[in-house]
């Protein structure tokens, strides 16, 4: 496809968009659960990551989660986790994004494909990522059940409104 001014500002301004939603629903719509160690925190940054990866491909996915998550970080008081947050949820949002792009079948399943790799992404790089910060390899597992937790609900979300979010775009493009 040609890339011309015009689809270079619509991609800009989703992208743009997108950062700001999951910015806004990281920030403003979150729970912080009473684990040990990091313990925890469940927010809904997840679902517009995942529909920015669903409707509008893997790299509007990996920008709007990078960018908005690790922009949350900075300004809420985590800003050790930023450069962490950039890379995991970068790297979910670009292969849940290949994944929606890519793999053939039912929607819904490739969807909760998708799903599921996020997941192990996002438990795997952030267990990781404290045991780096904390030094301890047993802290970080108290901070897995929100993280499985945060997938899941934005999973359960978005994977029955995400075939219907495409078509709507498509229709408009």
């Amino acid at each position: 496809m040609l890339t011309t001014e015009k689809n270079k500002t619509k991609i800009l301004v989703f992208n743009a968009l997108f950062i700001a939603l999951v910015f806004v629903a990281t920030m403003f719509i979150n729970i912080r659960l009473p684990l040990m160690g990091n313990g925890g925190l469940i927010h809904l940054g997840n679902v517009p990551l995942f529909i920015a990866a669903f409707v509008f491909g893997k790299k509007t996915g990996a920008i709007a989660g990078a960018f908005g998550m690790a922009l949350f970080d900075i300004v809420s008081g985590w800003t050790a986790w930023a450069p962490f947050t950039f890379v995991i949820v970068g790297l979910m949002g670009y292969l849940a994004g290949l994944i929606a792009e890519k793999v053939p079948g039912k929607k819904v399943f490739v969807y909760s494909l998708a799903v599921a790799a996020a997941l192990i992404i996002k438990v795997v790089g952030y267990y990781f990522s404290e045991v780096l910060l904390f030094g301890n390899w047993v802290q970080p597992f108290g901070s897995v059940p929100g993280n499985i937790m945060q997938i899941v609900i934005a999973g359960l979300i978005v994977v029955p409104l995400a075939s219907g979010f495409r078509q709507r775009v498509g229709q408009h493009q």
